[in-house]
């Protein structure tokens, strides 16, 4: 197959790699023998060294295998934001041979339950604050079961913010907030595992190819969450397929904040793991609040910051942006989201740094594509794919390869696809068929390799036979200067099939109105294209990857309104 990206390939990029057959977390080991003083983790003002972290890893690990006798392959709950206690439990669960399953510390009860009994969790660490959601969702509280046959047996562990925080913050702890009472017979307590003797601890030895590394359940956007099986050696692949695209200067390290989700295999792998295996610094931010990553930003001197367009778009409207020195930041990836060019450019302008588009799915743990950090970049386009990555577009409805510039479904192949969905087998064979991942986006390739997302496949609109991409229309709505936030979703119409409606976030005292915003768009879209209706909405929902849901809008949708009738249809003079 050709391969036009090989061509555009920055000066120092090696198109192909060599992959050792090593568990995940050897990399980030190497940093923890090489730099043993070097500061790993910043948390509240507190630093964790390598040497540190090293040590309650294995700790942790320890207390899996000897306190709670755990197999290789059980499966470890894990619902935590960005803490010190979620690395050690990640990455000591899978030195214990075990499957770390992350879970969002945002799931309702009944969220929690499926997710505890599809991955068959054999223990769970969560969060104090979280207790009576988790209480319920192993029916320690209720009637409800896990399973037809009662609730199953799980080790309960639990943590608290403070057991990462120094002295006197640890005992200051909230000074606001009661914290739930729970006894030692219903959670055992983190700090209690880290008491196990880590020099004795040898790791269980893991077949890279073959063993799943992490359990990522997909965030649900599209319907039931399915959890990514990503092997060892998908993980490995995918960290020095990222080290060497991004050809970070030998010897120079990076400080990063994570302010992605560790649950998320953005924060996971591209923010956490990579930076960890290379030996640099992580900020972490257990919860996105503007001001303060400002604030971390001017004290830390961060040199990456890995996020998604609602992150940098958030902090570019903060009133006092212009007090905080954001000179430090070098490098920023966006992902998830695809990033207004007008965003792009007062980012940029406003720091410095070079905001490069990536694209991936957890299905591929997760990057497979980025603009070059040198060479040519195309704003709008997700770049180029990474060493050993190969891309197809495929026609939707005959399957056959199609010529450049044409739309399609996007197919990869490369050591970072996922080995399958857990327990998912028919699910498995509809998306990986002879080595290749059906992604269910649509996108165009252009003569030089660069890929650009059009949409979901899933998302996509189909209005009178004709096909609507919502991307496209929420870039449109973008170029008006008083839309902070757009999303386009197709609903009911009796006429046509679906319409088009947009909903929007205003910025903050800028007059438009829906006619206003329809005559904007009219002169940018075809008229099959075209919102029918506007809806101003204080807010989007996004997921804590910073992803729209779409879905979520659909749905509230489709519950309210009556679907368009033919009548309204004609008197608006709408074609099909």
């Amino acid at each position: 197959m050709e391969r036009p990206w090989l061509n555009r390939y920055p000066r120092g990029v090696r198109p192909h790699l060599t992959y050792p057959q090593v568990p995940a977390y050897q990399l980030i080991f190497e940093s923890i023998a090489t730099y043993p003083d070097r500061t790993a983790l910043i948390f509240l003002n507190k630093k964790t060294s390598y040497r540190q972290l090293g040590e309650q890893i294995d700790r942790f690990a320890a207390a899996l295998v000897h306190r709670f006798k755990l197999a290789k392959g059980a499966r470890v709950g894990i619902m935590l934001p960005n803490c010190p206690q979620n690395v050690v439990a990640t990455i000591g669960a899978m030195r214990a041979g075990c499957i770390p399953v992350q879970f969002n510390p945002m799931y309702t009860p009944r969220e929690i339950a499926y997710q505890l009994q599809d991955s068959g969790c054999e223990a769970f660490l969560f969060l104090d604050l979280l207790w009576l959601k988790v209480k319920e969702a192993l029916g320690l509280d209720s009637p409800a079961a896990l399973n037809s046959q009662g609730p199953r047996r799980v080790e309960a562990v639990v943590t608290s913010i403070k057991d990462a925080l120094p002295f006197p913050k640890n005992l200051l702890y909230p000074l606001k907030q009661k914290l739930p009472q729970i006894s030692a017979a219903e959670a055992t307590p983190y700090t209690a595992l880290l008491k196990e003797p880590a020099e004795s601890f040898t790791p269980v030895p893991v077949n890279a190819l073959a063993d799943p590394a992490v359990l990522l359940y997909t965030g649900g956007t599209t319907g039931v969450a399915k959890g990514v099986m990503l092997t060892h050696a998908n993980l490995n692949a995918n960290f020095r397929q990222i080290k060497e695209w991004l050809q970070r200067p030998e010897g120079e390290v990076d400080t990063s904040l994570i302010v992605m989700p560790i649950f998320h295999s953005y924060g996971f792998t591209a923010s956490l793991g990579l930076l960890l295996s290379t030996g640099g610094t992580a900020i972490l931010v257990p919860r996105f609040e503007p001001t303060d990553v400002l604030k971390l930003i001017d004290k830390y001197k961060p040199s990456a910051f890995p996020g998604v367009p609602t992150l940098y778009t958030a902090l570019m409207n903060h009133p006092d942006v212009q007090k905080y020195d954001l000179k430090s930041i070098q490098l920023c990836v966006s992902a998830a989201a695809p990033c207004p060019v007008e965003l792009i450019h007062r980012f940029e302008g406003t720091t410095g740094a070079t905001i490069l588009e990536g694209y991936g799915m957890t299905e591929c743990s997760p990057v497979t594509h980025s603009n070059p950090i040198t060479g040519p970049r195309k704003i709008g386009s997700v770049g180029l794919p990474y060493p050993d990555t190969e891309v197809r577009i495929i026609d939707l409805e005959t399957g056959a390869d199609l010529p450049v510039g044409q739309e399609g479904e996007v197919l990869i192949r490369g050591p970072q696809v996922m080995k399958g969905y857990w327990n998912k087998p028919e699910e498995t064979a509809k998306v990986l068929q002879d080595g290749w991942l059906y992604s269910g986006d649509i996108g165009r390739m252009d003569e030089d390799g660069y890929l650009y997302i059009v949409d979901r496949k899933k998302d996509m609109i189909i209005a009178g036979g004709f096909n609507v991409y919502p991307r496209e229309i929420d870039e449109v709505l973008y170029q008006h200067p008083a839309v902070l936030h757009a999303c386009t979703v197709g609903v009911p119409d009796a006429y046509r099939g679906e319409t088009v409606k947009a909903f929007v976030v205003k910025r903050e005292n800028a007059p438009v109105t829906e006619a206003e915003l329809l005559e904007f768009c009219s002169k940018r879209l075809a008229a099959y294209k075209r919102p029918r209706v506007i809806e101003f909405v204080p807010e989007l929902p996004i997921n804590m990857a910073g992803k729209v849901l779409r879905r979520v809008l659909l749905e509230r949708e489709q519950s309210r309104a009556p679907a368009v009738t033919a009548t309204q249809a004609g008197a608006a003079g709408e074609q099909p």
